[in-house]
């Protein structure tokens, strides 16, 4: 396993943070994740990049597309800005020798999943034809909320068989995300089941890499809280998600707080360790509290 960091700081300063804090697989943004503008990267620091990247002996390379991005967006204006920030997202990922570019889908508003589909699926096959054999796009399982797309793993294999099942198409579980959506992953029976799914309609070959964070919020509740790790509601059992056999091998990296707001350090890199390590507790790390029954359906498309 290749235990990492979303780190801020871009292409010409997380690798350095990444260091700082002892991890093993880097996720970053290529721009800004608060505004659409897309920098124009000097190639420069694009070579300065990987070669930083090659004497840190980095395992692995993540790109994350901005939140703002919604691929399934009615309005036609929000819609071209997230197509051509999606574009320039893999370019840039594919000029750093990027594994992947993870992404959120987006929201249908309200207009359904099969209209939301029909926004979708042109603008990803663009993309994918964009994508290098070492880049690909991994889509990322959705918290719930709304009329997000991707909420469940059938809503994910949905998207691949819309997709002709492309050779570069991959999947991203969160752990949090799984957990508010209605999948018990502190569960080890559920767990179970979980990989079988998604091993069973797309393949664990698709699954690309891991975010693993501990939540906030409660089981089935579609909040997107993401907390630092052993802090929240999955405590000590998130080492069941970060420890399942068939989930072993792929970068894990965590997308958390830290103890003042700015991202993860070494401390919250420790304590993936500790899980990644075995089932004893850490000191510090609390077991969750007792969580909401698990309702008798998930991913239901609006």
């Amino acid at each position: 396993m290749l235990l990492g960091a979303h780190c801020s700081g871009g292409i010409t300063k997380s690798l350095d943070r990444a260091a700082a804090i002892e991890a093993d697989a880097l996720q970053l943004f290529v721009q800004s994740p608060r505004a659409w503008r897309f920098p124009d990267h000097d190639p420069a620091a694009i070579k300065a990049f990987c070669e930083r990247r090659e004497e840190l002996g980095l395992g692995a390379v993540l790109v994350h597309a901005i939140y703002l991005i919604n691929l399934a967006s009615p309005d036609e204006d929000f819609y071209r800005k997230s197509v051509t920030t999606l574009r320039s997202t893999v370019d840039a990922a594919c000029k750093i020798g990027a594994e992947a570019v993870v992404f959120h889908v987006g929201s249908h508003l309200g207009a359904g999943f099969e209209a939301g589909l029909e926004r979708v699926v042109p603008v990803l096959a663009e993309a994918l034809e964009r994508c290098s054999e070492t880049t690909w796009l991994c889509m990322e399982n959705s918290a719930g909320a709304g009329g997000t797309i991707g909420r469940s793993i059938e809503e994910l294999a949905a998207l691949y068989e819309a997709l002709d099942r492309h050779p570069r198409l991959g999947v991203c579980l969160d752990s949090c995300h799984l957990y508010v959506s209605g999948y018990d992953v502190t569960d080890a029976a559920e767990l179970d089941r979980v990989v079988e799914e998604l091993d069973a309609s797309i393949g664990l070959d698709r699954l690309r890499c891991l975010h693993v964070n501990d939540s906030k919020a409660p089981l089935a509740s579609n909040l997107d809280r993401h907390e630092n790790i052993g802090d929240g509601l999955l405590g000590d059992d998130l080492g069941l998600f970060l420890r399942h056999p068939r989930l072993q091998g792929l970068p894990a990296v965590i997308e958390v707080p830290g103890p003042d707001g700015k991202g993860p350090d070494r401390e919250q890199m420790a304590r993936l360790r500790a899980l990644c390590e075995g089932p004893n507790r850490k000191p510090g790390a609390r077991k969750r509290g007792s969580s909401a029954a698990r309702p008798a359906a998930r991913g239901t498309r609006d």
